[in-house]
């Protein structure tokens, strides 16, 4: 192949790439607990919910089309691989419940879509981990819900190529990653933590 006609398809290749990739904006954003009723739970019990309704890829590609894209775990089930990352995350963010009332977080996955480890490797810095979920709040003892279902979105950079390369030498890993980011936004959405309501621009799905 001549040098101009393989310099014709790396950039060909290259344009293909960031139109898949594309970009835009994401954010992590939820509608606050009002802080007195906050005041008064206490925290009994984390329910997680995965639906086997939501799709799953185990394709080997940049940017697959599914509701669930996650690999650091052995090959497996993934909505219960899921559930259990999203189950400890909601445990760390909500420990700050010390009120008087026990109360059930119900959490129910719409979303969680990570990186493929093609799309890690990749030499560019690109990625968005996608968590997208709907909680609501019951009374521990009797089932009534005290808060509907809420939606909370919660997105966060997601790296690739050198940058990942070196968190992973610090012990970091996509589902750490995660899993901060999640707490820290159940945390805020229950007024535990700093508000972690944000947005960014990234290239990423």
């Amino acid at each position: 192949m001549s040098l101009s006609r393989r310099a014709a398809l790396l950039g060909l290749t290259a344009t293909l790439l960031a139109a898949c990739v594309g970009g835009g904006a994401f954010k992590t954003d939820y509608t606050p607990v009002p802080p007195e009723a906050a005041a008064a739970w206490r925290l009994a019990e984390v329910r997680v919910d995965v639906p086997k309704s939501l799709t799953v890829s185990e394709a080997k590609t940049l940017l697959p089309k599914a509701d669930i894209v996650w690999r650091e775990d052995p090959l497996g089930d993934r909505h219960a691989q899921v559930g259990k990352i999203i189950e400890t995350a909601v445990l760390r963010g909500a420990q700050g419940l010390k009120g008087t009332r026990p109360v059930i977080l119900d959490i129910t996955v719409t979303r969680f879509h990570a990186l493929t480890f093609e799309a890690e490797q990749s030499n560019r810095d690109w990625g968005v981990h996608n968590i997208d979920l709907v909680a609501r709040v019951l009374d521990a003892k009797t089932g009534a819900v005290i808060l509907p279902a809420t939606p909370i979105r919660a997105e966060t950079p997601a790296f690739s190529g050198a940058k990942m390369k070196e968190l992973r030498r610090q012990g970091q890993s996509q589902k750490s990653i995660i899993t901060n980011h999640v707490a820290a936004t159940i945390a805020g959405w229950l007024g535990l933590g700093p508000d972690n309501r944000g947005t960014f621009s990234r290239q990423g799905n």
